[in-house]
């Protein structure tokens, strides 16, 4: 988890610098589900922060396991803020971020994709802020590709850990980056 995070973190700064992020000065929205996909970006999160990105993470529900735990305390020490609730913050969301992570379901998805997590699917797939998956983009079958039209999530950047998955095929963004650690 700790080299997929900062290898993530480095593809993220390779893809976007942050000489290259003008509207909020390396903010960046970390969105983490619940299993090792959201352990993932939880470690990228703090990774970006050491890199000089002002992250902040979207995390629903608390973790039960002590290794989630462990790394949310990480980033509360890094001063990296937590958002609870974004029902009122949607608008602002637009305006306040340069980049959208990605960090909620990986290859181990199985549908239908529950109500708390439909919505962040959709805050990301009709906002024009550029959107980076970990591993697989969430709401995609791992080997045929995107499930349904209403939280169609189309990343501009796919970051593949280990191996593509075949969804990938299926990927049409700006930027593919394969991690291997």
């Amino acid at each position: 988890m700790e080299l997929a995070g900062l290898s993530c973190a480095v593809a993220i700064n390779k893809a976007y610098p942050l000489n290259k992020l003008t509207k909020s000065n390396g903010s960046v929205l970390v969105f983490c589900g619940p299993g090792n996909n959201g352990g993932d970006g939880l470690v990228c999160a703090r990774h970006l922060k050491m890199f000089g990105y002002k992250p902040s993470i979207h995390y629903p529900r608390n973790p039960t396991k002590q290794l989630y735990k462990n790394l949310v305390i990480q980033c509360e020490k890094m001063d990296i803020p937590f958002l609870s609730d974004l029902t009122n913050e949607t608008v602002n969301l637009s305006q306040s971020y340069d980049l959208f992570i990605d960090a909620l379901f990986g290859f181990g998805f199985k549908p239908p994709v529950s109500l708390e997590f439909k919505s962040i699917l959709q805050i990301m797939s009709t906002s024009q802020i550029p959107v980076i998956s970990i591993d697989v983009p969430s709401g995609w079958n791992v080997e045929t590709g995107p499930l349904d039209s209403e939280t169609n999530l189309k990343p501009d950047c796919l970051i593949s850990l280990t191996a593509p998955k075949l969804c990938a095929h299926y990927f049409q963004g700006q930027y593919h980056f394969l991690v291997n650690f």
